[in-house]
């Protein structure tokens, strides 16, 4: 049967959607542009403003009994290393502890409508445990898009087109990573318009449905390998690389437990990237 529709090379751009909303009934989407969009083509973010600019950690390890969750021992660790690396690539820091949903949400609502004219990205670290999509108050869940869109770029005018980095410590779910064995050969100027979900990096601790492992004294795989591999190259190479050699490292770690359904288990975070440029941190 022919199609009778837009031919692929109609010059219309098309949703891939069930539905078109009511609202744009009868009307023609404009075909793709990319220079003429007004987007310049520097290809690293621009990191001299006069303050790098806030590192907010939520450091939660004591939870209401209702919820049924256990103190995350460990945590202070992750925490302290945090702070004292992002202190050092000069961000200004702030540390909560034990913060409600309530608690959480408005912290960070205060800070998306702070004036970040003058500084250069932002920084978000989440220590807590969670789910698929959630992360856990002192007394309960709470979606992690209703945090992160806070600072989307129509709401937080001020960091539009500038890094936005998330950092979550937190299970994404029960799922057990036993590992495999493998065999291996060898050892600017602004924009006119920008999607208002660009600029976002979510590095999250482990894959999506995983548990994420954390050491009752030496803090979690993954803050712990962040923390080392920004201590050493954070001055030398690009953010994404940097997160690659954090995959690397937390892949080198197995579990060690008692219990034998929890021994010699693997994790493998997970960087979803929503930036349009390469960043790096200044020297």
């Amino acid at each position: 049967m022919a199609d009778t529709g837009d031919g692929p090379h109609s010059g219309k751009d098309l949703a891939d959607a069930k539905s078109i909303p009511r609202g744009s009934k009868g009307k023609n989407l404009s075909a793709s542009k990319s220079m003429d969009s007004g987007i310049v083509p520097d290809h690293s973010y621009r990191m001299d403003y006069p303050e790098m600019g806030e590192c907010i950690i939520i450091n939660n390890k004591n939870f209401h009994r209702k919820t049924g969750m256990l103190a995350r021992s460990g945590t202070d660790a992750d925490a302290a290393s945090v702070r004292e690396v992002f202190m050092k690539l000069g961000y200004k820091i702030k540390i909560n502890n034990d913060l409600s949903c309530v608690g959480i949400f408005e912290l960070l609502k205060r800070v998306s409508e702070e004036d970040h004219s003058n500084r250069s990205s932002f920084v978000c670290v989440l220590l807590s445990h969670g789910d698929e999509g959630v992360i856990y108050g002192t007394d309960g869940p709470l979606e992690l898009k209703a945090l992160t869109s806070l600072f989307r770029g129509d709401k937080c005018r001020s960091l539009a087109g500038k890094p936005k980095l998330f950092f979550i410590q937190a299970c994404r779910g029960t799922e057990l990573d036993s590992g495999i064995e493998t065999d291996s050969g060898s050892e600017e100027t602004m924009c006119q318009k920008i999607p208002v979900e660009a600029d976002f990096l979510y590095a999250y601790s482990t894959a999506p449905g995983y548990y994420s492992w954390r050491n009752a004294a030496e803090g979690s795989w993954f803050i712990q390998s962040l923390c080392k591999m920004l201590r050493e190259y954070a001055r030398k190479l690009e953010l994404m690389q940097i997160l690659t050699r954090v995959n690397r490292k937390v892949a080198e770690y197995e579990s060690s437990s008692t219990r034998q359904d929890f021994n010699a288990k693997k994790q493998i975070p997970c960087i979803v990237s929503m930036l349009t440029k390469e960043f790096y941190f200044p020297s």
